[in-house]
């Protein structure tokens, strides 16, 4: 017998997905696009481009979001955050995608990427926080903050990807693999792996893991850091202990804007500390500077600093000026998380929350001798400084920059005479 005909629901009460707002049956009818609206965003559907010329399609809606989008639209007007009818997500999508595709240097010749905004940290000033799953509340600016992970993680997978690109620490030169095991530190007890970055708050972390392994009382006691004694490195393990706890271990990193960290070393070293005057700024000072040889070396000019690092090969450099990249090799060791120094106590707590440190334990606050580079700090340097300098060392850098999804310094004539 002929089954009888299903009957047909209503156009205006299409049925609810049992996947919830993110289902996948499609919705009858036309739904009229609402693209003022920040949709929710979903990480887990994401998937990285698979060629620089798919990085620059537009992609697909999120299943579920046109209709978040519809639904959203018939119950309020233009939303918070939206800025003369763009909206943050999008742009912050075509930021990734930018940095990930080829034609970056053409880029910066252009200066097209001068224009590109990182996207924000925080949200903006009386934003509330918006309702999370489970019922509970995002905490405030949580939401960008995902977004900008998953840029990262999307952009890491794409560049990494490629037929080229390391997918071990096994697979590196010797050298460069001797530089990333001696800066993996490992905690057994709690299982993880963390890669220190100088200039990236890394002594404050050296302490969370010598109070975990109980070679210090506190991350208050006032002594001066010793970056050595009570720290266990991956690289000091035999060949099999590396990779197993590669392997099995929670691995994190915390990143920078690397011209940032460039003048943060370059103030701290050259400014503050004798060891670096001596050994390098003596050295810098005689090279690129005529009648030069009478320096001590703490008066190396940020313009000097910079053509020493454009004339270095990068493998060689000091560890405080290191790329990240070099440093970590992100594609050879992939993290499960890199936070930011810009996000620097958010995401510090987020990680010691995933290790289950102890409760009594929380990431150290900033020093009171502590000078921390702002943004009208670093704009002074950098736009006084040779614009052919900056353009000349962005390639030696350029992975830290699109991986973590940092914008390219602006040296504009325009931006600098404000």
């Amino acid at each position: 017998a002929a089954r009888p005909p299903r009957p047909s629901l209503p156009a205006a009460a299409p049925p609810r997905s049992p996947h919830g707002a993110g289902g996948r049956e499609a919705i009858p009818g036309p739904v009229p696009p609402a693209p003022q609206l920040r949709p929710r965003y979903d990480a887990r559907r994401l998937r990285p481009p698979t060629s620089p010329s798919e990085a620059m399609l537009p992609r697909p809606p999120f299943p579920g979001e046109v209709r978040r989008a519809a639904a959203a639209g018939r119950s309020r007007s233009r939303p918070r955050g939206a800025v003369g009818g763009t909206v943050l997500l999008p742009s912050m999508l075509m930021f990734g995608v930018i940095l990930a595709s080829s034609g970056l240097l053409l880029m910066i010749e252009k200066g097209i990427l001068a224009e590109v905004k990182a996207p924000p940290l925080q949200p903006p000033g009386g934003e509330r926080s918006r309702p999370g799953q489970g019922g509970g509340q995002e905490a405030p600016g949580e939401l960008e903050a995902e977004v900008l992970r998953d840029i990262r993680n999307r952009t890491i997978r794409a560049v990494c990807g490629q037929p080229a690109m390391p997918r071990s620490v096994w697979e590196l030169p010797a050298g460069q693999r001797r530089t990333v095991l001696r800066h993996l530190l490992v905690n057994d007890k709690y299982r993880f792996l963390y890669c220190y970055v100088p200039k990236v708050a890394c002594s404050n972390w050296k302490r969370i893991l010598k109070v975990l392994d109980g070679a210090l009382e506190s991350v208050d006691v006032k002594l001066k850091m010793d970056h050595k004694s009570d720290l266990v490195f991956l690289g000091d393990m035999k060949p099999d202990e590396i990779s197993y706890r590669l392997k099995n271990y929670y691995k994190f990193i915390f990143v920078r804007n690397p011209m940032e960290r460039l003048l943060s070393a370059y103030r701290n070293k050259f400014g503050e500390i004798k060891e670096y005057q001596q050994k390098y700024g003596v050295e810098i000072v005689r090279r690129y500077r005529k009648n030069g040889g009478n320096s001590a070396g703490d008066d190396v000019t940020f313009s000097e600093f910079l053509q020493y690092l454009l004339d270095e090969e990068a493998e060689r450099m000091n560890e405080h000026w290191m790329p990240i990249y070099n440093l970590c090799q992100p594609c050879a060791v992939r993290y499960d998380f890199i936070g930011s120094y810009e996000r620097l106590n958010a995401d510090a707590n987020r990680v010691l929350q995933r290790i289950r440190s102890p409760s009594f334990l929380r990431f150290p606050e900033r020093q009171p001798w502590y000078k921390p580079v702002t943004a009208e700090t670093l704009h002074y340097y950098l736009c006084n400084t040779q614009r052919r300098l900056i353009k000349e060392l962005l390639p030696k850098y350029i992975l830290d920059f699109s991986l973590f999804a940092y914008p390219l310094p602006n040296v504009t004539s325009e931006f600098c005479r404000q």
